[in-house]
């Protein structure tokens, strides 16, 4: 753009250049005009508008700052501070600042809109930040207080319950984790060794079982070895992990009615606990939350109507 006249007031020169898009210019020759006369809030908030279109969001908020401290009843400087504080993701802050601006200019179809979407930001960030913290803190042994107590009830003798029960919120908790990240878990038996009688060179305590569920055929084989790994490994007991998806059979989940399958088409994976004095089954569907992906709580199951693998352990 043309150099702008002499005789033009350098507020004015800031403004031209400011509608061109040149903010840089703006800002500076706003400076020039705030040195001239140093008590005018006008040029103040002229050049937080400057600086805000800079993303020099710190000195755009002090000017917003300035500009109320020398016209208090202006609804012109909350707006600035607003929508500085909107840009530094401070929608609380920002909301209060349109507030008040509002309160000083009702009038203001500009500062209505800005208060309802910051309304609804303010909103969507608390949610985010709390699908964050539940993400990111996976805590699944206070959901797991029935089974705590049926676990101390069967294995009366020594706190061997302390272990299985450890063993069973850690496998769980990392296969959130897991879905968390990939949005999947791997299929697969996870075994509680015995630490004295299991040959552990010739027993790992995870087995794949990705090819289980294909077929009637796949899945009685996978069971069928199973439930000899589990007697020839010693283990005390074991925690089956299997995504929804790769299931084809059994869809123990299928012709169930709403009443005892109460997760309809929701994703998600099984968590199937077995032992010998004690079997148990969940399911922990996901979500999308704020764009993230979000298990929920785990809900414990009928496993003689959703196992969806036979017992593994012999009855003792």
């Amino acid at each position: 753009m043309a150099e702008p006249k002499p005789d033009v007031s350098l507020k004015d020169q800031g403004n031209e250049f400011f509608k061109a898009g040149n903010y840089l210019k703006a800002a500076a020759i706003y400076t020039q005009a705030i040195k001239k006369d140093p008590s005018n809030p006008t040029l103040y908030s002229n050049r937080a508008a400057a600086f805000l279109n800079l993303v020099k969001l710190q000195k755009a908020l002090t000017d917003a700052e300035t500009t109320i401290s020398l016209n208090p009843s202006w609804e012109k400087g909350y707006f600035r501070k607003g929508c500085v504080l909107e840009a530094m993701e401070r929608y609380d802050d920002a909301l209060e600042a349109f507030r008040i601006a509002s309160q000083h200019n009702p009038q203001s179809t500009e500062v209505s809109r800005k208060i309802k979407r910051l309304t609804q930001l303010s909103k969507d960030k608390k949610r985010s930040e709390e699908v964050d913290n539940m993400r990111s803190n996976v805590d699944l042994a206070k959901h797991l207080d029935s089974f705590k107590s049926e676990l101390a009830q069967k294995y009366v003798v020594g706190e061997s319950w302390k272990d299985i029960f450890s063993f069973v919120v850690e496998t769980m908790e990392n296969a959130v984790k897991s879905w968390h990240q990939t949005s999947n878990v791997d299929a697969r038996v996870y075994f509680l060794l015995d630490k004295e009688k299991t040959d552990t060179e010739k027993y790992a305590p995870v087995v794949n079982i990705d090819k289980a569920f294909e077929t009637p055929h796949t899945h009685a084989d996978c069971y069928s070895f199973l439930r000899q790994y589990a007697t020839d490994s010693f283990s005390q007991a074991a925690c089956l992990i299997a995504p929804k998806t790769i299931i084809s059979y059994p869809q123990v989940w299928k012709g169930q009615g709403p009443r005892k399958w109460k997760h309809g088409q929701s994703d998600g994976f099984f968590v199937q606990f077995e032992s010998p004095l004690l079997r148990k089954e969940w399911f922990i569907s996901s979500s999308s939350e704020k764009g993230q992906i979000l298990c929920k709580d785990p809900v414990a199951l009928d496993i003689s109507a959703h196992e969806v693998l036979p017992r593994i352990f012999r009855d003792t």
